[in-house]
């Protein structure tokens, strides 16, 4: 997920800090905003389906450990971004639109 995430974390900080959204430069590439999207949809979709595997466990002869946890978690992370990729659960749309509007506000009118 890396630095997109770590991206709109600190964007959210800042509207938390300052009560208005950050600033977004004008000549923001889309493609970006879809990339960081997806990637936060990815994100959430995985921890949403973390719980569903939790008590899942391993057959013999490969039967769990820590190593086993290790597996289980990348796969899950795997999960949420095929999902993702795949067209989603409509998350990234919405997160697109937003950034974009709060892109809008942040310019305002040209005179």
């Amino acid at each position: 997920m890396g630095e997109s995430v770590a991206t709109l974390q600190a964007h959210a900080a800042v509207l938390a800090a300052n009560g208005k959204p950050p600033a977004v430069r004008a000549d923001a590439d889309i493609a970006k905003v879809r990339r960081a999207a997806i990637e936060f949809e990815a994100f959430f979709l995985a921890q949403a389906l973390q719980p569903m595997f939790a008590g899942v466990g391993a057959e013999e002869p490969f039967g769990g450990g820590f190593a086993e946890e290790m597996w289980q978690s990348m796969q899950v992370e795997q999960y949420g971004k095929a999902l993702a990729k795949s067209g989603g659960i409509g998350i990234a749309d919405a997160v697109v639109r937003e950034m974009l509007r709060a892109q809008e506000k942040t310019e305002g009118p040209t005179p």
